[in-house]
């Protein structure tokens, strides 16, 4: 993956709270917590974490008896969003930086994402706005779907609609405790499946959840579509620009896409369950195989339509 040197990077929606990073709210203090797999530190990362905002999303965030989606009033309050800025990403201005620096990387992977499904979905007639703010953190950090810790890996608050990501989820979990890839293409991936699922806020796919375990669950058919989303994303980077119409990424390579489809297998719900020493049970999956979750990125990939990646009436997962 090279980014354009020449592009200008915007770091007005990534923020750094550090250690313990304050602000956001709540809804009622209730914390944010999943199993941990035997010899992993969190249970499944990617692949666990936005079950446990599912969960959240469908209880706390969401109190409807239906299961539909909806938020509270001021739960897009931009002052809910906390402002203690570390200064983490203040260096980050052009693409020149992004290919030197994995913080201003980050950056600019935003800034792609943004980019490009700013003009796919106007295109489709449909309402775009950013997320919020893509934020990381170092340990815990509190969010309008509660309290996290970097036990929880990535995940996306509907709530607030941030993104929050404690970047040692990379090498401490998804490599050395799941047997993950490493690579430069990793953390793209994960972003782009969190934005995939900023992507179905807006588009109100998450009201469709009803079911949430089992091999063909609501919650499986949300999951693989935010992977189908990050393939199309990762097909199309390229096409992506800044404000001023330069080019943000010029060169994704075939390697790049290979990372990508072994961190989605890496964490298939199969995967991990043989990875915390567990029978492979497929009426406890929330997110789908390792088998689907690369075939649904790819099927974005390859395919690189909103359509393609409807998951819900998919006869076949």
């Amino acid at each position: 993956m090279r980014f354009n040197p020449k592009a200008r990077l915007d770091t007005s929606r990534v923020s750094d709270r550090g250690r313990g990073g304050g602000g956001g709210g709540g809804f009622g203090g209730g914390g944010m917590q999943i199993p941990i797999p035997t010899g992993t530190k969190a249970g499944g990362g990617i692949g666990a974490v936005i079950v446990v905002i599912l969960l959240i999303v469908l209880t706390q965030c969401v109190g409807d008896s239906t299961g539909g989606f909806t938020l509270p009033d001021d739960s897009l309050d931009a002052s809910r969003v906390s402002s203690d800025d570390t200064g983490r990403y203040d260096s980050c201005r052009t693409g020149e930086d992004a290919n030197n620096d994995p913080d201003c990387a980050r950056v600019a992977v935003e800034n792609s994402l943004t980019s490009y499904w700013s003009q796919a979905l106007r295109q489709q007639g449909e309402s775009f706005h950013p997320e919020q703010q893509l934020v990381t953190f170092t340990g815990s950090v509190s969010t309008a779907c509660g309290a996290a810790t970097a036990d929880v890996g990535p995940f996306y608050c509907p709530a607030d609609e941030v993104i929050y990501l404690d970047t040692t989820f990379f090498p401490e979990v998804l490599q050395q405790g799941l047997g993950g890839p490493s690579g430069d293409f990793v953390e793209p991936y994960v972003l782009a499946h969190e934005y995939g699922h900023h992507i179905q806020n807006l588009l109100g796919t998450m009201g469709r959840v009803r079911t949430q375990q089992g091999p063909t669950s609501d919650a499986v058919r949300l999951e693989l579509q935010a992977d189908c989303y990050a393939g199309i994303w990762a097909g199309k980077a390229t096409t992506t620009t800044d404000e001023l119409g330069e080019p943000l990424l010029v060169d994704i390579t075939e390697d790049d896409m290979a990372q990508a489809v072994a961190a989605a297998k890496s964490v298939g719900d199969d995967r991990i369950q043989q990875q915390s020493g567990q029978q492979v049970n497929p009426e406890g999956w929330t997110h789908g195989s390792a088998e689907q979750r690369q075939r649904w990125f790819l099927t974005g990939v390859q395919q690189g339509t909103l359509e393609a990646c409807d998951t819900f009436s998919a006869s076949q997962l």
